[in-house]
């Protein structure tokens, strides 16, 4: 079961970024993709109060949505990269 959940669309570059990252990692997570048109994202809107992506929520560590791809990019090598 994963904790990880990631509000993205497709063809973003800032979320392929952080899908690269997710799946270096080899870590699972669940993919929500947001509507094209920034006024129908409610939902990454309820959980980052803004309406870019992508945004990251990570439960297990209390990271409720976290925005900005290199934000993003460096908490997870932080806190799940290891020694690596």
């Amino acid at each position: 079961m994963t904790n990880l959940t990631l509000y993205e669309l497709e063809g973003c570059p800032y979320c392929a970024k952080v899908t690269t990252k997710l799946e270096d990692l080899e870590l699972e997570y669940e993919s929500i993709m947001v509507p094209r048109s920034h006024s129908e994202r409610t939902e990454v809107e309820e959980v980052s109060g803004q309406t870019g992506v992508p945004v990251l929520v990570d439960e297990e560590h209390g990271v409720e949505g976290m925005a900005e791809s290199d934000d993003i990019v460096e908490y997870l090598e932080e806190t799940y990269g290891g020694a690596s």
